[in-house]
């Protein structure tokens, strides 16, 4: 979790260098990123149920080895195609990891307080990667883009052995592993429209091309669906998606990952296009929510067990939407720090802080530990797949409002995509209120999900 939250949060601060360097225009830089958004979210699904079937230990390892390698490989090649190849592979092997090291947690702590104190302790890691990112990315970058490839290798090696050494060997699943039609639709699907998402902003939404894609992918998932509910044992077991709760986390994630992604976008390029400011000073801006959620995260599991999932993911998104409304308000082309963006960075690190581990222990709450990796691997899948398409709507308002020099930002360029996060932050909170509001029982598992 730390691994993944640093490595993505340092390439992102390094590619006005990186396109310096190897002469890439900004529609090659995009997929820097982009490619591994591609192999992330087109694989995490199988990833997830992989490690159910052959084993969350070996699935870990392997992964983890690839990730090493092609991050090694990454900080040496002068091409920038190459690079951006090395940055898929690394998508696909985190497609592995990162579901197999929650599917590993989940399975190694009893469903309750040692649960969702363990789930806490994740999230700690993971914002203490990205907030350390920020800030190793400005320095690093400093002192050539490389390093921002190269400091993971380390980090990488250092987890493998501590894998072999610490987790446990388990059994695969017994049934599931003979699905190779479902294999083969699910991800060709998954990636067709991950990169459909990704790419649409350039191409144009409405383009025949971008159309074209949306269809083929929705016939492929269409197609992943009907083979699930006819073969003896699918790859992944459609009924999880019944559990209203479990439905409820996943589009939760989607509100609270895609609505915070695209505004840190949005600032990020704000604060250093619109106001000047270098890499390392907005790293700094935006800390704060990171300490937050690195000093908060430990206590969230104690909360959890008091007041229950529902309730935390409500204050969550209450949070979120507060610090949105506010820097939307107050927000202007020459903003005060402390008043305009400190506020909204706060509210926005206590509502990442009550929500990812609250989420997460619902995602996977009621589930048997057969299945804890399909689980972990499509709240995952939720979260990056979702907030893909969050940002890509985001930065189609944006540039559709920009009416500026290339150099040039203003916060009136800014105000529909903050309208869209904010949006999309509230109907996250409607969603998760409501059947409170109707009365049910809101984390109710029907006993079938537990078979």
């Amino acid at each position: 979790m730390f691994l993944d939250g640093l490595d993505v949060s340092m390439v992102g601060v390094a590619l006005p260098s990186i396109g310096t360097e190897l002469g890439l225009d900004t529609t090659s830089l995009q997929w820097i990123i982009n490619g591994y958004v591609l192999g992330f979210g087109g694989l995490l699904l199988l990833g997830g149920r992989t490690a159910d079937l052959l084993g969350r230990r070996n699935v870990f390892l392997v992964a983890l080895a690839v990730f090493a390698v092609a991050s090694l490989v990454g900080g040496l090649v002068d091409n920038g195609t190459l690079l951006i190849v090395t940055r898929f592979v690394k998508g696909l092997a985190a497609a592995f990891t990162a579901p197999t090291a929650m599917s590993i947690l989940t399975t190694t702590f009893k469903e309750g307080p040692a649960r969702n104190r363990a789930l806490s302790i994740f999230s700690v890691f993971g914002a203490s990667g990205y907030s350390s990112g920020l800030i190793l990315g400005g320095l690093l970058t400093s002192a050539g883009w490389r390093w921002t490839f190269l400091m993971p290798v380390p980090f990488a090696v250092a987890t493998l052995v501590a894998a072999v050494v610490l987790i446990p060997r388990d059994r695969p699943a017994d049934t599931g592993g003979h699905d190779i039609v479902g294999a083969v639709t699910l991800v060709a699907g998954m990636m067709l429209a991950v990169y459909t998402v990704v790419s649409a902003p350039a191409r144009g939404w409405a383009d025949p091309l971008t159309l074209g894609l949306f269809a083929l992918a929705a016939v492929l998932l269409a197609s992943f669906v009907l083979v699930e509910k006819r073969i003896a044992h699918p790859l992944v077991r459609l009924s999880i998606l019944r559990v209203g709760a479990i439905v409820r986390a996943n589009l939760s994630i989607i509100a609270l990952f895609g609505s915070y992604l695209s505004f840190q976008f949005m600032v990020t390029i704000f604060l250093q296009s619109g106001l000047g400011w270098s890499p390392l000073k907005m790293a700094m801006a935006l800390l704060p929510a990171g300490l937050i959620v690195a000093f908060g995260s430990p206590f969230v599991g104690r909360l959890v067990d008091r007041f229950g999932t529902p309730r935390m993911i409500i204050a969550a998104l209450g949070s979120l939407s507060l610090g949105y409304l506010w820097f939307l308000f107050v927000g202007s082309d020459q903003p005060t720090y402390a008043v305009a963006i400190l506020p909204s960075v706060i509210l926005l690190g206590f509502g990442f802080t009550f929500g990812f581990t609250s989420i997460m222990a619902q995602a996977t709450s009621g589930v048997d530990d057969s299945e804890q990796g399909l689980a972990s691997g499509l709240v995952q899948t939720s979260m990056q797949v979702g907030a893909a398409l969050v940002l890509a709507l985001t930065t189609a308002l944006v540039t559709a409002g920009s009416h500026t020099g290339a150099g040039t930002a203003s916060f009136d360029q800014f105000r529909p995509g903050l309208i869209l996060v904010t949006g999309v932050a509230l109907l996250g909170l409607a969603i998760t209120v409501w059947p409170l509001i109707r009365g049910r029982r809101y984390s109710a598992v029907p006993e079938a999900s537990r078979a």
